[in-house]
């Protein structure tokens, strides 16, 4: 990696000319960008070979990459990893690599209940998580009684010193069951899992169903069976299937249905769940667990202190240690982790919370920019803010020449202020003369916009209003291009000022979600990168806190800034009238009210005085939109850029 710092100190010493110098510049900054690109990619193929396993993380089916909930073992359609990630394990598992996605919108599940005014819930084993619900969601729990009582035999956990001695243990336990007549259900924590007992129990042809995330379309079937009398069923994480497995004929009186747990899950709840799958309703039933000092829960936790117990006993390969000190022993691993997960959740929602200050403000503004409402008074502040940023900015740094400049590239508009009041006038009063000036300006130039569009719009509306709903109106600030949908109707009835609205609500929302959208990946970025504060003996969370907020006000400021500029400077492209072409919408088609691209050399006229395409001259037309009508590839394009429409908004189309 180039050191950015030091090389374009190097070239700024060196001989060269002005344009050498920016040439090497530009070489320098395309160099660390691919060099930076190639860094990322390398680590997110590291963390998808090492950190992510197939059958376990994911499955791959129909050649894609599906995410396997590690709670509930159900494949989760539709998400994928974020930064690379998922392509990362496509090209690990060369599969083809599909684009990657970006975020749009994100929040916590906690803060997602949080939202609602209501909150209750209903669970079989809520008991173990009570500190959390009270902690987040302010919500007791309260047990209620069965029932009918249970009778269900919960033993304790068998213990061996290998994953080998456990399984073939557990073959040999759901081989004597089903001889003795009763349905088996065998609970796995992974895929990979469920498929060694699957491939075990065919060598002993037993036959027996498997449930995972890779035969989850079979699920209503397989449990409908698992109750009739030896019946095996391999279940991947049984919690949260939510199903009542009933009992067949003669299952009662042989013992009921039995439970064999293959692993102890690092959360308690998920085994309480596997056991309820038996003796419910005041069934008969058992449950039986079994463990080895190989599994991961038990590496993480105690298996040493076990591990030397089993030395010392003199147990030989295949023999069980079955205690309750043994079993009690890992419900405090199990808690430990539980404790580890609530920690890792508390200080999720912490973080979070700083983005849900922020997510309220931004979905407050998009609101009112979507259905109108308080608008008009957003515009205000905004250019308020703007004004008063100005000015406190270059009053600062006695610059008056860069105020003035910046006063035309955002504004629009000419200094208000002489010299000598920028000087020495406070603040408040330049930035509020800047203020009325900017709002008179803004009103002048939409009363043109309403003055030149009204008269076709209401010829229109006249001649064709039973067969036209909605007209198409493309502004452009001379760089970006907006189609700016409105009703044919309301625009007459408001006498043009709908068309305001219209354009006034696409331009917020469109550039709302654009900052939005980029402020969420700065905001990951952020997350990474302020854990390193543990280092310096500092919290990260404070850190976090300060950053963001510094970020979030960077973006408002960015983004108001290209709000006013475009609403202050779009306008209605110069066009030939005739290039335009009426049109209607098709009845019950959805009109696309955004419709943003990139225009070139696009003639806009003077901003003071803004033209619309169309019609006879005067008054100009704006353009309608009828579908049927078909423009020539070598036709001008009707957007208005100059080119042919092969070779605009024609391209790719044949």
């Amino acid at each position: 990696m180039p050191d950015v710092g030091s090389v374009v100190a190097e070239i700024e010493k060196s001989a060269s000319t002005p344009e050498e110098r920016m040439t090497r510049k530009d070489e320098l900054m395309r160099d660390y960008a691919v060099k930076s690109e190639r860094i990322h990619t390398v680590n997110q193929l590291l963390k998808a070979y090492t950190l992510f396993d197939r059958d376990i993380e994911y499955i791959i089916t129909e050649g894609k990459i599906k995410i396997v909930d590690e709670q509930t073992g159900r494949v989760m359609e539709g998400r994928r990893y974020s930064d690379g990630l998922h392509q990362a394990i496509e090209a690990k598992e060369n599969v083809k690599i599909e684009a990657s996605t970006q975020t749009y919108a994100t929040i916590t599940l906690q803060n997602y209940f949080r939202m609602y005014h209501k909150l209750a819930g209903m669970t079989g084993t809520a008991e173990t998580e009570a500190q959390e619900f009270w902690t987040i969601y302010k919500l007791e729990v309260v047990s209620i009684p069965t029932n009918r009582p249970i009778v269900r035999k919960d033993h304790e956990d068998k213990v061996y010193k290998t994953k080998r001695e456990k399984y073939n243990a557990v073959i040999e336990e759901i081989e004597q069951l089903v001889k003795a007549g009763r349905p088996v259900l065998v609970g796995t924590t992974s895929v990979e899992t469920s498929e060694l007992l699957s491939r075990m129990l065919k060598l002993r042809n037993i036959k027996h169903n498997v449930l995972n995330a890779k035969l989850h379309q079979r699920e209503a079937q397989i449990v409908a069976e698992a109750g009739f009398a030896g019946t095996v069923t391999i279940a991947t994480n049984m919690a949260g299937r939510g199903t009542d497995i009933k009992l067949g004929p003669g299952v009662k009186e042989a013992g009921g249905l039995a439970i064999v747990g293959t692993e102890k899950h690092e959360s308690r709840r998920v085994d309480r769940q596997l056991r309820g799958r038996a003796g419910r309703q005041g069934d008969p039933g058992s449950s039986q667990f079994y463990v080895s000092l190989e599994d991961d829960l038990m590496r993480l936790f105690g298996s040493d202190r076990i591990m030397k117990l089993m030395d010392r006993m003199g147990l030989q390969e295949g023999e069980v240690i079955q205690h309750s000190m043994i079993t009690s022993s890992i419900e405090r691993a199990q808690r430990k982790v539980e404790e580890n997960n609530f920690g890792i959740r508390k200080r999720l929602i912490e973080y979070d919370d700083v983005m849900n200050s922020q997510r309220e403000v931004v979905y407050t503004k998009r609101r009112h920019a979507i259905f109108g409402e308080r608008l008009s008074i957003d515009i205000s502040n905004m250019i308020y803010d703007i004004s008063e940023t100005l000015v406190n900015q270059f009053q600062e740094a006695r610059d008056y020449e860069g105020f003035k400049m910046d006063l035309i590239r955002i504004l629009s508009i000419e200094t208000p202020v002489t010299e000598n009041e920028f000087m020495g006038k406070k603040p408040q009063e330049i930035a509020q003369k800047v203020f009325d000036e900017a709002h008179r300006f803004y009103k002048h130039k939409c009363q043109i916009v309403v003055d030149r569009t009204l008269p076709f719009i209401t010829e229109v509306f006249q001649n064709q209003g039973a067969t036209i709903q909605n007209i198409i109106i493309p502004f452009s600030d001379g760089i970006k291009g907006i189609q700016v949908t409105a009703n044919l109707k309301k625009s007459v009835d408001s006498h043009g000022r709908e068309i305001v609205n219209a354009f006034e609500r696409l331009i917020t929302a469109a550039f709302i979600d654009d900052a939005w959208k980029e402020h969420l990946r700065e905001m990951d970025d952020l997350k990474q990168s302020v854990q390193n504060a543990v280092y310096e003996q500092k919290d990260p969370l404070l850190i976090y806190k300060f950053e963001s907020f510094e970020l979030f006000r960077q973006m408002m400021d960015r983004n108001n800034k290209e709000i006013i500029s475009f609403l202050f400077k779009g306008v209605i492209p110069q066009q030939d009238p005739n290039q335009v072409k009426e049109a209607r919408p098709m009845p019950k088609q959805d009109l696309r009210n955004v419709s943003t691209n990139r225009t070139d050399n696009v003639p806009t006229g003077n901003p003071a005085r803004p033209t619309v395409p169309g019609g006879q001259l005067p008054p100009p037309k704006v353009q309608p939109v009828r579908a049927e009508q078909k423009v020539g590839r070598n036709d001008p394009c009707p957007c208005g850029s100059g080119k042919k429409f092969k070779s605009c908004h024609g391209a790719g189309t044949i």
